[in-house]
Formats: structure tokens, C-alpha cells, sequence
């Protein structure tokens, strides 16, 4: 196909970006040729920031940046940038910050103006073609922005350095000075942050808030948790609630499994229906601890449908997971998923009256005249009510799921982001790993050390312990920040636990030792988002809030607890004390949004079951111990004891395969069989 625009955009990687580079507008990547031509011309700079699976990025581009008219007046008074904050997060976490300053909200397309030396000043989300919304049009704004920009720069160079200062001031928003760290670890605190949670929570329709409403998995974690360790059935029942509702609701995909980003209204009905890697893989993980648990099926169900969902269609060849499935397709927000009641008819003829009632089909459907599937039976009472076996509800229903994805398949696909990054493939390298642990499936534990191979050999610097960022062709760019590093040592944890290979362990804490060195601040405790060596940021941002991912100091914080326990470091131990202390009263007051945290307090208090199996057949026991539901613990497993790692230190199983048990300093003499081992656990 013959375009008649090209940009600079054309030679990139990212999906998001070429979608954009037959655009009029002539856009640059983030780069030094852009940022020094702003400089040379005394221009403005547009950053345009988005990604590929966003509904209201695509809209703009369609109303906008395809407009030659519009295009021409940008190209004219502006250096033009467009941003995929999937590639370069820790730019869209500062000019989002700025944006959210200067307007109260934020979110994507992310249009901000910066000054030449990339300070902000103006800036919002979607424009209008015309004026619409209380908004003004997006030709106004630029319009508006060109001439203050050439006649009254000096306010506007001193409402940047304003704005600029008010980042690096609130980059270390929340932070106590205080090192008591017995004010933050205590059962008091540990019982104020469930009733904080439980005053957001929706106990009818599960989750927390309103209306839109995001997994939040983290309190969903919290709650399995706290209800497990001090026997609250409050506790248990919301988190489960959270969850079944999620699972009955139109967030997930009936046909397929995997989850959507999130649901605009408060009974997860209608979501917006990009599939994030991000998502699944924390729903993934916390299925995994519901399930061990409860030992409720449903949830083995859900947990075997979204990774056979992510393996199928979002995995390549050689094992990297791809980012994102678009939300639209022929232009249109969730076309590929919602069904007419007499398409479903036609297509499984007998069996369409007891599916459509299951799923709540109906003739004048639930979005947009449509039908967005979802259920609020239970299967058990729901074939007690027709009247019918519950196996041959059960073989129904997934005969027809079976024939409707085969004809869903037919359908124009939404458009797959397939960049692969650093980070979201750790997360769900830890989500497989613990899919692994709660149901012995030995697929999974295959898949997560395939998945590690293919991100240590296309992701890793040569000659350095570094990473990348994101690859994509054969092409890793952007140094690795904080999330994708601590993610990653997250996930290097979790596959030692299922594979007994200290290798796994080693690699943490050589990476471990590489974040102390490129992101720390000496003086908090806390990591920059920003490796040093990266000097195109105007601040280098320390994210502590736990939001749609956890933030990489909460989970760093862990880390350094669990290798301090591993390898004996008691420098990590106390710098993991000292983040947490920093935040004790905004973790306690406001656990939605330090959820991570908040189960660290928990670890904390309640201590970590350390745990070591030396034995031959080391492999059979380990496989029976990590189904047990144990929140807190670090886990060895081997043939034979290293006194080079302390959890195996003098540790033997020579005449017969032994599980070692320490807790509170204290250890417990070895026993042999899991029943035992349950026992002393529960002692």
C-alpha cells in the first residue's frame, strides 16, 4: 500500500508508534535529534504520549492526527514527539505527574507542552476535533499555546520552572524521618489496615470503590491473608467475593479466559476491554493463593483458562509473552467480544436457550445493543434449577464455549501489541511459577523456565549484569528501569522456590546488588525509577503508590527481606525496615494504595516460615508443599545441603528426604512427611 505520509516513526519498534508513522504530523521518537531541534528552532515541544490497546488514543489519532489541516499547524509551531509509555514509563510517570498538577486528572492520550530543555507548562488528555465536552478544541490549544509561547514566554518559563519544582518536592511525598520501626509493625496496625480496607470495600458486588473499578489485586492478596492467619471470616469472604465477581463478570472473557484492563461500572459487567499481560498475570497470581486456600475448583478453572489463554495467543515462538490486545477492532471498542442473541442461535441450535440464560443473553443485549457475556449463577444451583445433572451442565457449556470461540475466531482480530517487556514478563513468570506450586501441573513449572531463558538471552547486556527494557525483532533498547528489575528478582525468587536451582537465587542477588548500585538514594532508602546512567529525565522519580503494578520499591522491599533471610545480609534486612518505616502511616491509612506494602507489614509481624527439603527425592515433597497455602515463607530444596547458603547450612537428608523447618528464630527438629510438616506449621 502506497502511503502519502511518512515520519520518523517508521523506523521503530514500538506498535503504538507505527501506528502513527503514516501520519501528517511529523513526528519524531523521544531522541536527541528532536530535543536539540527544539533547542536550535526556540520551538515548543508536543509530546504526545499513548499506547497501542488505548480507545481514546486511537480516536484522537483518527480526528487529529490524520487531519492534514490540523497536522500542518503542529509540523508549523511545534516540535512534535510521540511517546509509547509502555516503552518509556519513567517519561510518562514525570509528564503525567505534571499534568495531573496542572489539571487535577490525567490518563491517555497524554498531550503535554514543554519548553525547549523539556520542562512542561500546558498540558491535558484528549482534545476534540471541535469544541465539545466543556473542552476546547484541539486547534485552539495549539493555536493558543503557539502565541503565548512567542509573547509572553518569560511567565511561561517561570510557570515550567514552578511546575518542575513541584516534581522534585513531591517526589518524596509521605516520607517519615522516623526510624522506630516497631510504630509501623504491629497487630494493632495490621488490624487498622483491614478495617481501612473494608471501609472502601463493596460488599455486594466485590472490589473496592466505585465506578471504574481496577482488580486490586493487592487488597484482594491482603485480605486471603490476614483471613488465613487470624481466622477473619470477613476477610476471606470479601476477597473471595472480589474474585467470583470478576470471574462471573463481562472483565472476563467467557470464550477464552484472560481478564480486561478494568470495569466501567461497579458489577464488572462492561470492561474496557484491552487485555493487558500485566493484569492476567496479577489475577493469575492471586487466583493462585485463592485457590490454595479455598481449594475452590472455580478458581483452578479461571487459572488454567488465562494461561492457556496467554500461551495460545500472546506468547511467541521462543517464549516471550507480547504486552497488550487492543481494545478496538474495525474501529470499533469490543467488537470482537459481544454477541446478537440469535448469531448465539443460530450458532449452537439446541443448546442456545440454556446458554443464553446462563450467560444472561437477551434480545436487547447489555452493551450497545449487544451482549456482553456474563453470569451471576452459580453452576450448582443453576442446574438444580433446570433441572439437570450438573456434568451435563458442565459438558454443555463448554461444548459451546468451544464452538462459539471457534466462530469468534473467524471475527477481524483486535491488534496485538507485541513488543515484549522486561517487567510484565517477570510478573508473569511469578504468576506461572505460582500456578506451578497450587496445582503440580509441570507445564507450567516447563514454561516459566523457558520464559526466564528467553528473557536472559534477549534481554541481558553483554559483558554486564544490566537489562534492557523492551525488545522486539531481534531489538532490546532502553536501559531496564526499577519495575522491570525488581519484578524480575521477584520472579528469579519464585522459580528457585519451584525448581530447588540456586542459580535462580544467584542471579537475584547479583541483580539485587546492581539496583543498589544504579537506583538507590542513600539518604531514604528508597530506588529512583531511573537508573543513573539515563540523563534525558528533567527528575528522576521515586514511585512508591502501589497502583495497576506495584510499585518497584514495595516490591523491592520484599526482596530485600526474602534474600536477607536467603543469604544472611542483615544490611538488606534493615534497608527493607527502613523503606517501610518511611511509610508506615500512609501504608496504614490508605492500604488500597499501598497494598504491597501493607502485606510486607503483615510479613513482618507475623514472621516467615523458612523452609528447607534435603532429600533424593526432594522433587516429590517440594511439589506437596507448595500446594499448602503458607502467605510467608522462603523455600530450598535439594539432593544435598550448602553450607554456602544458610537456609541449607548443615542440613542433611541422606537416609531418608527431610523438611526443616525455622520461625522466630527458633527451628524445629526435620520431620519426613507433609502431614507432619502441616503440624508444626499450624503449632
Amino acid at each position: 500500500m502506497n502511503e502519502k505520509h511518512t515520519n520518523r516513526l517508521i523506523n521503530e519498534t514500538s506498535p503504538y508508534l507505527l501506528q502513527h508513522a503514516h501520519n501528517p504530523v511529523d513526528w519524531y521518537p523521544w531522541s536527541d535529534e528532536a530535543l536539540q531541534k527544539a533547542v536550535d528552532e526556540n520551538k515548543p515541544i508536543l509530546v504526545s504520549i499513548g499506547y497501542s490497546a488505548c480507545h481514546w488514543c486511537h480516536v484522537m489519532e483518527r480526528e487529529s492526527f490524520e487531519n492534514e489541516e490540523t497536522a500542518a499547524i503542529m509540523n508549523e509551531h511545534f516540535i512534535n514527539i510521540k511517546i509509547d509509555r509502555e516503552e518509556r514509563p519513567d517519561l510518562d510517570h514525570i509528564y503525567m505527574d505534571a499534568v495531573q498538577a496542572m489539571s487535577g486528572s490525567g490518563g491517555w492520550p497524554l498531550n503535554v507542552f514543554l519548553t525547549p530543555d523539556k520542562k512542561p507548562f500546558y498540558g491535558g488528555t484528549y482534545f476534540p476535533p471541535e469544541r465539545a465536552f466543556n473542552r476546547a478544541s484541539w486547534k485552539e490549544v495549539l493555536f493558543s499555546i503557539s502565541k503565548s509561547f512567542q509573547e509572553r514566554r518569560s511567565e511561561i518559563n517561570a510557570q515550567a520552572e514552578t511546575l518542575t519544582d513541584h516534581l522534585i518536592t513531591s517526589n518524596s511525598f509521605g516520607l517519615q524521618k522516623s526510624n522506630n520501626v516497631d510504630t509501623v509493625i504491629s497487630k494493632k496496625n495490621i488490624e487498622e489496615i483491614f478495617h481501612n480496607l473494608m471501609k472502601s470495600a463493596d460488599k455486594e458486588w466485590g472490589g473496592f470503590g466505585k465506578a471504574p473499578k481496577f482488580p486490586q489485586t493487592f487488597s484482594i492478596q491482603f485480605l486471603l491473608r490476614y483471613s488465613f492467619i487470624y481466622k477473619i471470616e470477613d476477610a476471606l469472604k470479601q476477597a473471595c467475593l472480589s474474585l467470583d465477581k470478576m470471574i462471573e463478570g463481562g472483565i472476563y472473557d467467557h470464550i477464552r479466559g484472560g481478564f480486561a484492563r478494568y470495569s466501567t461500572d461497579s458489577e464488572w459487567l462492561v470492561p474496557h476491554f484491552e487485555k493487558m499481560l500485566y493484569d492476567n498475570a496479577l489475577l493469575v497470581s492471586v487466583l493462585c493463593e485463592a485457590y490454595q486456600h479455598t481449594k475452590n475448583e472455580k478458581y483452578r478453572d479461571v487459572i488454567d483458562e488465562t494461561l492457556g489463554f496467554i500461551s495460545d495467543e500472546m506468547m511467541n515462538g521462543d517464549g516471550g509473552f507480547y504486552a497488550a490486545i487492543d481494545a478496538d477492532s474495525e474501529g470499533v471498542e469490543g467488537k470482537f467480544y459481544v454477541w446478537d442473541k440469535n448469531e448465539i442461535e443460530t450458532i449452537l441450535k439446541d443448546d442456545a436457550e440454556l446458554f443464553c440464560e446462563y450467560y444472561q443473553v437477551t434480545n436487547q443485549g447489555n452493551f450497545e445493543h449487544k451482549n456482553i457475556l456474563n453470569t451471576n449463577w452459580d453452576a450448582v444451583s443453576f442446574a438444580k434449577r433446570k433441572n439437570i445433572a450438573i456434568e451435563k451442565l458442565n459438558d454443555i457449556i463448554r461444548k459451546s464455549k468451544k464452538i462459539l470461540l471457534n466462530e469468534r475466531s473467524k471475527r477481524i482480530r483486535p491488534i496485538t501489541d507485541d513488543k515484549i517487556l522486561l517487567g510484565w514478563n517477570a510478573l508473569m513468570n511469578t504468576a506461572i511459577s505460582k500456578a506451578f506450586a497450587c496445582t503440580g501441573n509441570e507445564e507450567y513449572r516447563e514454561l516459566a523456565i523457558r520464559n526466564m531463558g528467553f528473557l536472559f538471552k534477549n534481554f541481558s547486556k553483554k559483558d554486564s549484569p544490566a537489562f534492557y527494557h523492551t525488545w522486539k525483532k531481534n531489538q532490546a533498547k532502553h536501559p531496564a528501569f526499577l519495575d522491570d528489575n525488581a519484578f524480575l528478582i521477584e520472579a528469579l525468587i519464585h522459580l528457585q522456590e519451584i525448581t530447588g536451582n540456586t542459580e535462580w537465587l544467584e542471579k537475584a542477588k547479583n541483580l539485587t546488588e546492581l539496583v543498589l548500585e544504579k537506583f538507590a538514594e542513600e539518604e531514604t532508602g528508597f530506588f529512583f525509577y531511573t537508573p543513573s546512567d539515563i540523563t534525558d529525565v528533567i527528575v528522576r522519580k521515586k514511585e512508591v503508590y502501589d497502583g495497576a503494578v506495584p510499585s518497584g520499591n514495595s516490591v523491592m522491599a520484599a526482596n530485600l527481606y526474602k534474600l536477607a533471610i536467603y543469604f544472611d545480609k542483615k544490611e538488606w534486612n534493615e534497608r527493607a525496615l527502613k523503606m517501610l518505616n518511611a511509610l508506615g502511616n500512609a501504608i496504614i491509612r490508605y492500604p488500597v494504595s499501598f497494598g504491597c506494602w501493607a502485606n510486607l507489614v503483615s510479613e513482618l509481624f507475623s514472621s516467615t516460615n523458612e523452609i528447607a527439603i534435603v532429600g533424593t527425592d526432594y522433587d516429590g515433597i517440594l511439589k506437596e508443599v507448595l500446594k499448602e497455602y503458607i502467605p510467608y515463607k522462603v523455600l530450598m530444596s535439594g539432593k544435598s545441603g550448602s553450607n554456602q547458603l544458610p537456609l541449607f547450612a548443615d542440613k542433611t537428608g541422606e537416609k531418608v528426604t527431610s523438611i526443616y523447618l525455622c520461625r522466630q528464630y527458633a527451628c524445629q527438629n526435620p520431620v519426613q512427611t507433609l502431614e507432619a510438616f502441616v503440624k508444626l506449621l499450624n503449632s
